[in-house]
């Protein structure tokens, strides 16, 4: 795929405005963390962290929160990352804290660990006395979501208030704190998913294979095609099929549904985005249980 000048400015304007947030959150805080799930938006955010501090290394660690829900093949994608970059990573897991009664494990046909991962990145950010965390969250994602600002602010109990913001004019940027608070930092604010996936094969960066179709077992529940897997018990009358699929967003195999693709190309994967009618988030069955389910997970400290 051939970029016009115009896609090419675009493109570049986003990674200045990217680059320019991680060192202005570099410079303000003192323990900062990369959150990192192997996913196409926190990949996009190492790349750029190197090329924020090069020829330096990236000055902080990455941070996952292990579901042990995750897809195989991002887990094999984050080891092989962090191998091949050096840097440091730092995996928490949502099973212990299950195990030390500090999250409840959800029941139901379509359960979710998304809630109990809340409990588990506070704990990570206090353990660490970590005083921002970055994310790869963008605005266009869903409506909690844009509500964000930048440097996003979370009191002493790890919750956020879309009320309680500070304002952020021109490029200026408010990270002060009292003591047991934090903030969250959001560089991709500002990106959409098509930006994401034109950088991408811009950069031509390295991808898990679950973005790209593939055939696959799934079972269609509630209008999202969930992957055959061991956190999955079918219902009465479902089965499941093989289905040419690829994913648009990557989270717990429980709850991510995959759409039907043919794009086995990065190219390909570009011009489904820029044509698709569906939501990005529209796969996720976690989301669809009410029409403020991330703004409730949010307030109480969701990513």
């Amino acid at each position: 795929m051939v970029f016009s000048n115009d896609t090419s400015k675009h493109l570049a304007w986003l990674e200045s405005e990217a680059v320019h947030l991680m060192r202005e959150a570099a410079a303000q805080f003192e323990r900062p963390v990369l959150m990192f799930s192997g996913g196409k938006d926190s990949l996009l955010m190492v790349h750029l962290a190197r090329k924020a501090f090069h020829p330096g290394p990236i000055p902080f660690p990455l941070l996952h929160v292990d579901t042990g829900h995750n897809f195989p093949e991002t887990i094999r994608f984050r080891d092989d990352l962090v191998d091949r970059l050096g840097v440091d990573l730092i995996v928490r897991s949502v099973e212990e804290t299950i195990k030390k009664g500090l999250a409840k494990e959800e029941k139901g046909i379509t359960p979710s660990r998304n809630k109990a991962q809340i409990p588990t990145l506070l704990a990570a950010i206090q353990e660490h006395k970590f005083d921002v965390a970055l994310g790869g969250a963008r605005r266009d994602e869903e409506k909690a979501r844009a509500k964000e600002r930048f440097f996003s602010h979370r009191d002493r109990f790890g919750q956020w208030d879309p009320k309680n913001q500070r304002p952020e004019l021109w490029n200026l940027y408010n990270g002060r704190s009292e003591k047991g608070e934090h903030f969250r930092a959001f560089p991709l604010s500002n990106w959409t998913e098509l930006d994401v996936w034109q950088y991408i094969l811009q950069q031509d960066l390295e991808i898990p294979s679950l973005y790209l179709a593939h055939k696959r077992d799934v079972v269609e529940r509630e209008g999202v095609f969930l992957s055959k897997s061991p956190y999955i018990e079918l219902q009465e009358g479902e089965v499941y099929v093989e289905k040419m699929v690829r994913f648009r967003t990557i989270g717990d195999m429980t709850c991510t549904g995959a759409v039907e693709s043919t794009a086995t190309t990065l190219e390909e994967v570009v011009e489904e985005v820029a044509t698709a009618q569906r939501a990005e988030r529209g796969a996720r069955a976690d989301d669809k249980r009410s029409e403020a389910a991330m703004e409730d997970r949010k307030r109480q400290g969701y990513f």
